[in-house]
């Protein structure tokens, strides 16, 4: 069975090479649908047969369908004497395109296209022999845009900083080169690369005896609460031993660890405890008679004696290096009073996976989830307020309880943000709870008492909400611009899908014309504008600037809250609206960005992380619709720097605020990032939902970049970008320091 690519519909040229068939050669057969494979494993391999590519530098471009998201093709090139492989991820409905270099003399050509079980379709798949001077400046160039080490540098510089490195290890820089080039096409991804990045990262990053000693001043307790009386003896003193082994081998030891015991545990367990108490000569080991988990940890803060406490579960792990990150976050946060820590999961083989890289304090993620999870440590003095908040039918799990005291630091009158704390590092290793929990009535029970009137459902995910907030009443106007030139096409499926597809009717469209002179647009403007009331039509008979544009759109809305929409969107439901300006209307929030998918259904935008790709991505770029993202983030509520402008609603007032849209130097890209960054730095909380979706037909209107002054009109922006938010740009609290600035996936740095 082989896989045939014709090469019409594409020009003939001699530089172009198109396998004539790919030959399935293991874990792969044919699926149901046209032209679909089914990979069976994870190592499906194809070879071509035919055209092989020319010797020298080749763009590969390939165009694959696949029904998982985050997989990574492999091509192999074989010759005599060597075997040389290329690794590029394969994103659902784009052209894949990289450089590679073929040796001579390559006999034989392998691709593996994914990594995993699935199905797909190759729909495309061609090498084009490039000119060493071309292929070059497309290494510069992406080393300037993607690799951390020469972001932002002018190609110039970039060169010069190869060629320096290569006088330095004695070889070629174009080695050099090509070697830093495939480093920004691999993705490691949390599933399948985590044991990878432990051993090639995260070990590599232990702290030094000098760093050690200058945190000696950290003062922790670490309170261990025992299990239920009827728990079985040996596999509770299987799961305290891991854990006591985890103290252990601190870098910097806790000051104080304390274990509070059922009285029939601490008799049966005695000698041994003995043993660990020589051990561990902080080990301090107390009977209780409490009967609860919230009991046993209010006892057991009774007799903590220091200014920072850990609660540990039994069976659960601290890093080697945990409180030393603790003590350096403190250090530097002197304000802190919680100290928020990554950590990851165990499995039954005590195998660490599922690795929770949190974002920094997000208000609406915490409100949609308990993310902050178990690496959270405590000043003392907050606790005890927290711990008496236990509730009777949930005294029981520790899971209810850690959600609790959390929410209750956010109601304390004099809370500030500044008493939060990220702890970028794995701190805390995890046996997951068996069964998952529902928090829907402890946050209902939350926002009651701080009076917000909102009402609290199951979310799209187990163990997480959905959070109503009161709609104004009188329900606030709307005003939805959206630009357009010509493309009758494009508009009328937008401006039709708003008009019928839109629950919240309370609104005006305002379309702003920018010079438009095809007839059958100007009539269908002229139509929608006297059918329906809501539709009115600006004339911007100005050169294309997307700030000016809806700038003077803002200007005229007569509404409260403006909706910047590109005139390719079209929403998928009704309550789209509604659920935005629900949101929009909260005092404290912003701007409000949409769940936005290609016409494909995999997601195009789920909302923005400063830094990708040098300055700004969408974050799950290509995911497929079902998929629930990186800590389930596709389908939670969220706080992000910046929302895409294809669908943004904002109070005019904030508009206002700050200043709108920047004319004078974004006239085209950027424009969205900037505004939403100039709204966070006023104070506001920006969001994303995943709860209102459109379809977004992504710049068909507008077209690509593909021309010199396009190009350069694009490295002014972006130049723009880097001097104004530069260092905002490569921190992005939403995110987290140990997460990829190269791929929109959440795989790992």
């Amino acid at each position: 069975m082989n896989t045939p690519f014709s090469e019409r519909d594409h020009a003939w040229f001699l530089h172009h090479r198109y396998p004539k068939a790919l030959i399935p050669l293991q874990q792969l057969h044919l699926g149901q649908g046209e032209g679909e494979w089914v990979s069976q494993g994870m190592e499906p391999l194809f070879e071509l047969k035919g055209r092989l590519p020319w010797p020298g530098w080749n763009m590969i471009e390939v165009d694959a369908q696949s029904s998982v998201s985050g997989v990574v093709a492999t091509l192999t090139l074989e010759s005599a004497k060597r075997q040389v492989t290329f690794d590029f991820p394969m994103r659902h409905g784009k052209v894949t395109k990289r450089l590679v270099y073929v040796p001579r003399g390559v006999k034989r050509v392998t691709f593996a296209p994914m990594n995993g079980a699935g199905t797909f379709t190759l729909r495309h798949f061609k090498f084009v022999w490039l000119t060493p001077q071309f292929a070059y400046n497309r290494l510069l160039q992406r080393l300037a845009n993607m690799h951390q080490h020469y972001r932002d540098l002018p190609l110039a510089e970039v060169k010069q900083s190869l060629q320096q490195q290569a006088v330095k290890q004695s070889r070629k820089w174009q080695t050099i080169a090509l070697e830093d080039y495939d480093s920004t096409f691999i993705s490691m991804s949390t599933r399948r690369h985590y044991q990878q990045w432990i051993r090639q990262i995260e070990q590599r990053r232990g702290p030094g005896e000098h760093d050690i000693h200058a945190r000696n001043g950290f003062s922790c307790s670490v309170l261990l609460v025992g299990e239920p009386i009827d728990a079985d003896t040996s596999a509770f003193r299987e799961r305290l031993n891991h854990s006591l082994a985890s103290l252990a081998e601190q870098s910097l030891p806790p000051r104080q660890v304390l274990l509070l015991l059922a009285p029939a545990h601490h008799r049966q367990l005695h000698v041994w405890l003995s043993e660990w108490q020589r051990e561990l000569p902080f080990l301090e080991v107390r009977e209780s008679e409490a009967q609860s988990v919230a009991a046993r940890r209010l006892e057991a803060l009774s007799y903590c004696e220091h200014s920072w406490v850990w609660f540990l579960r039994s069976g659960d792990r601290l890093a080697e290096n945990a409180l030393f990150h603790a003590a350096s976050i403190a250090h530097d946060n002197p304000q802190a009073q919680m100290l928020v820590a990554d950590e990851d999961s165990l499995d039954e083989h005590g195998i660490r996976h599922s690795p929770i890289f949190k974002p920094e304090y997000n208000p609406d993620l915490l409100l949609s989830m308990p993310y902050m999870g178990r690496a959270v440590c405590y000043q003392h003095t907050l606790v005890p307020r927290l711990a008496a908040e236990s509730y009777a039918e949930h005294a029981n799990n520790a899971d209810w309880l850690d959600y609790a005291q959390t929410l209750s630091v956010l109601r304390r009158h004099d809370f500030t943000t500044a008493w939060l704390a990220h702890v970028p590092h794995i701190a805390y290793h995890g046996v997951p709870e068996k069964a998952e929990a529902s928090f829907v009535s402890l946050l209902q029970q939350h926002l009651d008492l701080i009076n917000a009137k909102a009402q609290v459902s199951e979310g799209l995910l187990a163990s997480t909400q959905r959070v109503r907030w009161p709609m104004p009443e009188p329900a606030p106007l709307v005003s939805l611009l959206v630009p357009t030139r010509d493309g009758v096409n494009i508009l009328r499926p937008c401006v039709d899908a708003l008009l019928e597809r839109t629950d919240y009717t309370h609104f005006e469209l305002l379309i702003l014309d920018n010079q438009s002179s095809c007839p059958e647009t100007l009539a269908y403007l002229s139509d929608v504008e006297a059918r329906d009331s809501r539709v009115k039509v600006l004339h911007w008979d100005y050169p294309f600037n997307y700030s000016s544009i809806n700038n003077f759109g803002a200007a005229q809305a007569r509404g409260s809250i403006i909706g910047l929409i590109n005139n390719d969107i079209e929403p998928m439901e009704g309550t789209w609206l509604t659920e935005m300006v629900e949101q929009v209307s909260r005092p404290e929030i912003g701007c409000v960005g949409a769940k936005l998918y290609y016409p494909n259904d995999t997601v195009q935008h789920g909302g923005v992380i400063l830094g990708l790709g040098g300055l700004a991505g969408h974050a799950h770029r290509f995911f497929q619709r079902d998929e629930d993202g990186y800590m389930g983030r596709l389908k939670v509520t969220q706080n992000l720097s910046a929302v895409t402008a294809a669908c943004l609603l904002l109070r005019k007032s904030v508009f206002d605020e700050v200043n709108g849209l920047n004319e004078a130097d974004l006239a085209v890209a950027y424009n969205d990032v900037d505004l939403c960054i100039k709204v966070r730095e006023a104070g506001y909380r920006n969001l994303w939902t995943p709860y209102a979706a459109l379809y977004h037909h992504e710049s068909i209107s507008r077209g690509a970049d593909d021309t010199p002054e396009k190009r350069a009109r694009w490295l002014s922006e972006y130049a723009y970008m880097r001097k104004a938010w530069g260092e905002l740009l490569d921190s992005d609290p939403a995110y987290n320091p140990n997460l990829t600035l190269v791929h929109e996936d959440f795989s790992l740095r």
